[in-house]
């Protein structure tokens, strides 16, 4: 079986799915999966997921409102946790955000599903490609940005202020982890398919923390950021437990995260299950 494979290039995803695509890890069923890789920003596979262009994706929780019906989770590749949620960013450390123009990474982002949820009075949100809303921040083409990724640890090198931690907001106030993106897959590929596709996932992972240094120059030669430490922060911060293994805290924080779009009006109540049995 020939599978599209989408995930972002940021350093937690290159990390995890190293091994898989380039062959060290396998199954042991026959025939064995084949992956066509494509490498995009995360609103882009949010896209494509809907699109259709893709048989498994690292796609946003918020998006995956929209896809429930078609698409089920994969238990484990995903990126949830503690102290990982996105910020609020602008040139002055007191900027009001109430009716400002904030830089947003995509409009089916969870960061921006968090913003709403969170709620800045009138403000206007601009989508732009993460990777060009710190750029336009510094630039004053915006009042400020939500930013993600390896965007919260570079900012203040750029003079920038971080206002809000929409993360530690999520978790105060709703006593969840932060569910930020998760591995997902076309749900008519079948309950085998899925449990073949997480084993490899976890196998892909595994061998990657035991042998990190196997996927560092696929890691860099895809990220944002050039500077080696930054990268091992992103991927200390956002590749855990959690990835390996959802669990039943991940899943439930998931289904809060859910539940609350769809109170909002954002998209209809999610297909059961959500996650794959595997």
């Amino acid at each position: 079986m020939r599978l599209r494979l989408g995930y972002s290039p940021c350093p937690n995803d290159t990390f995890i799915f190293h091994a898989l695509v380039h062959g060290l890890v396998a199954d042991g069923a026959a025939p064995p999966l084949t992956f066509d890789v494509t490498l995009d920003d995360v609103e882009a596979m949010n896209r494509l997921a809907d699109e259709g262009e893709l048989d498994v994706a690292k796609i946003s929780y918020h998006a995956y409102g929209y896809l429930a019906d078609r698409w089920v989770l994969l238990p484990a590749g995903g990126a949830l946790g503690e102290g990982v949620g996105p910020l609020v960013v602008a040139r002055e450390p007191d900027l009001d955000l109430a009716g400002r123009r904030i830089a947003i990474p995509g409009g089916r982002t969870t960061a921006n599903l968090l913003l709403k949820l969170w709620r800045p009075a009138g403000s206007e949100l601009v989508e732009l490609r993460y990777d060009r809303i710190m750029p336009a921040v510094v630039a004053g083409e915006v009042d400020a940005g939500l930013i993600i990724h390896e965007s919260r640890f570079t900012y203040p090198s750029l003079g920038l202020h971080a206002l809000v931690d929409l993360g530690s907001w999520w978790e105060r106030e709703v006593g969840e982890l932060v569910p930020l993106g998760a591995i997902a897959m076309r749900r008519e590929l079948g309950a085998a398919a899925h449990a073949r596709v997480t084993r490899l996932i976890r196998a892909s992972l595994e061998h990657a923390w035991a042998h990190p240094e196997a996927s560092a120059a696929y890691v860099a030669q895809h990220a944002q950021e050039m500077e080696p430490a930054v990268r091992q922060q992103h991927i200390d911060l956002y590749v855990n437990g959690f990835s390996l293994d959802v669990g039943e805290r991940g899943a439930a924080a998931a289904r809060t995260l859910l539940a609350m779009g769809h109170e909002r009006g954002l998209f209809a109540p999610v297909t059961e299950p959500i996650y794959a049995v595997v």
